[in-house]
Order: C-alpha cells, then sequence, then structure tokens
C-alpha cells in the first residue's frame, strides 16, 4: 500500500490527523456497506413478501406503518415550509407533491408491484441501477450539470446493463406471444428508478433535512393509504405467519430508517462523492441474497447485466476518478 506523502514524511513522526483519519475512513466505509447491504436485503424481503402469504396490499401496508409511526412527532415538530421566497407559493406544493409520489406510496406501489413479476435480482439492478441514470439526466435538463467522459460512459453501461436485464425478457416474451410477465416487472423498476431521481432532483430544490422528507414521504403516504387498504383492498394479515408479517416490519425500519441514518453517517465520514459508490455493490448484493433467501438463480445474461450496471454505477459516482482521465 502506497503512502500519502502528505501525511508523513520520511524520519518523521505520523501526523495525528493522519492516524485518525484511517479509522475514520474505516468506520465511513463499513457505515456505506452495512448501508447497500439493507438495501439489497430489503429488495429480497419485499420479493419474500409479495410472493408468501401476504398480499401486495399487506407488504406495503407493513413498509409504511412503522416508519409513519416513528417519524409522526418530527413532522408534527418540523412541517415542511418553503425555504426562500424564491420557491413561490405555486411552487412549493408541487416540489412537497414530486416529494411524496417520488420515495412514497406512488414509488413503494410501483417497485413492490414490479416484485410480484419479476426476481429480486431484477429490481436490484433496474431501480438502484437506473436511479444515478435517471437523476443525471433530470440534473443536466433542470439544473444545467455537466458530466465528465467517464461519467458519460458510466451511464452508458447502465443503459446496456438494464438492456441485458430486462430488454432480453422483452424480447423473449414478445416471441412467446406475450405469456411471461417478467416483463412487466422490469417496465415498473425502471419507473420506480426514475420516480426516485425526482424525488432526488425535489429534495435538493427543497432545502429540506433528511429526516424532514423522510416524515413528510410516509407519514402522508400512510394516512393516504390507510383508508384505501382498510376498506377496499384485499388482506390476508390475519392469516399470514408471524414470521412473515415480522420480516416486512423489520426491513420496514432497517431499509427505511436504518439505512438512512447509516448513510448519514457514511456521508459525513467518507464524503458524498465516496459514499455514493457503495451504491455500485447494490445489483450485486441483491442478486447474492436472492439465491439462498429464495432460491432465485440469475440467468448468465443477467450476471452480465448487473456487471456493467455495477461498472457504471462506480463510473458515474466517481469511485473510479483517479484512474480515469476526467477530461469533458
Amino acid at each position: 500500500m502506497t503512502t500519502d506523502s502528505s501525511l508523513t514524511a520520511p524520519g518523521s513522526p505520523t501526523r495525528p490527523e493522519a492516524r485518525q483519519a484511517e479509522p475514520t475512513r474505516l468506520l465511513g466505509g463499513a457505515a456505506a456497506l452495512f448501508t447497500v447491504i439493507l438495501w439489497a436485503a430489503g429488495l429480497v424481503a419485499t420479493r419474500f413478501g409479495v410472493t408468501g402469504s401476504l398480499t401486495l396490499w399487506d407488504v406495503i401496508f407493513l413498509r409504511l406503518l412503522l416508519p409513519a409511526l416513528i417519524l409522526l412527532p418530527v413532522l408534527l415538530r418540523h412541517p415542511p415550509r418553503a425555504p426562500s421566497a424564491a420557491i413561490g407559493r405555486s411552487r412549493w406544493p408541487l416540489l412537497l407533491a414530486v416529494l411524496v409520489s417520488g420515495a412514497g406510496l406512488p414509488f413503494i406501489l410501483t417497485s413492490s408491484g414490479g416484485m410480484v413479476f419479476a426476481p429480486a435480482a431484477h429490481a436490484g439492478a433496474l431501480m438502484p441501477g437506473l436511479m444515478p441514470l435517471f437523476a443525471a439526466l433530470l440534473a443536466a435538463l433542470l439544473l444545467g450539470e455537466r458530466f465528465t467522459s467517464s461519467r458519460r460512459f458510466g451511464m452508458g453501461l447502465m443503459l446496456a446493463g438494464a438492456m441485458a436485464v430486462g430488454g432480453w425478457q422483452v424480447l423473449d416474451d414478445i416471441g412467446s406471444n406475450w405469456i411471461g410477465e417478467t416483463w412487466r416487472g422490469d417496465l415498473m423498476f425502471v419507473a420506480a428508478g426514475a420516480m426516485w431521481a425526482c424525488y432526488t432532483i425535489a429534495m435538493k430544490k427543497s432545502g429540506l433535512g433528511i429526516w424532514q422528507a423522510a416524515a413528510l414521504v410516509y407519514v402522508v403516504s400512510f394516512l393516504t393509504y390507510l383508508p384505501l387498504y382498510l376498506l377496499a383492498l384485499e388482506s390476508r394479515l390475519l392469516a399470514a405467519p408471524l414470521f412473515e408479517i415480522g420480516v416486512q416490519l423489520f426491513q420496514s425500519v432497517a431499509s427505511g430508517l436504518l439505512s438512512m441514518a447509516a448513510y448519514g453517517f457514511a456521508v459525513r465520514r467518507l464524503g458524498a462523492a465516496r459514499a455514493s459508490a457503495f451504491g455500485a455493490l447494490t445489483p450485486a448484493l441483491t442478486a447474492l441474497l436472492a439465491i439462498p433467501l429464495l432460491g432465485e438463480w440469475p440467468t448468465l445474461i443477467t450476471w452480465a447485466g448487473i456487471a456493467a450496471v455495477s461498472l457504471g454505477v462506480a463510473l458515474a459516482n466517481g469511485a473510479l476518478s483517479r484512474y480515469i482521465p476526467t477530461n469533458r
């Protein structure tokens, strides 16, 4: 391992800040890795829920219940307010609506509904894999951001990987007169990735804190969904095994709230660019966890797509920027 000469000098003791930097980076890396594991496990848990004794509507209810109750005091104490007059009265409600739609009930309905049709490995590749692509495109269109050559190449890899994971399935189903349904889930995962990208841009424009935005999303989504769930939707909650209910309740807090706290810790220790680079591990981890937990073995072309998406995310997030020229 090479040593940074700015931290140490020949014949001199290591500077105190250099000794402190290493454990800080290790803790930040551990938190970022823990975050990605929680994300992947959350996708697998959702697939487990919608293919078991619970209905899709039960899974969504359990996914919203505890986070909404936990975050309700945050929303009551810190209701969202426009950070400046520049946003305007007419644009502020629209911005809040995009936040709730992009990460709340519409997103959860779309992403969880996709799990009914397609395996967890597809979700891991198409949702986290395409979110950075959609976010980058929206940032270019709405915020005027420009990209380095490595980032553009990374976005191209993400798109190619997504086509390998889901595109071949569409062609296969066309050849079999649309008998299969995996393509439906794949399209829903792509749509969910676009919705989360809209949330990301709206979050940046809103000026809200992470927990304040999460409280808004979960509480509004739960209050909207609860009457529909109780009055109009099929439920098998009372007949489902307690284990399946417990898995969904645990993952709602773990992949929803605990991952948010762990990611915030990682960003503070590593910086946003390095912490977000760990997201490249999500597709592969999801596929690996789905093998022993769900018995879902990805095909060879799916593995190729996962590899392309993961490398694309790493390039787009700047994880490999030190090795690749950044000329525009």
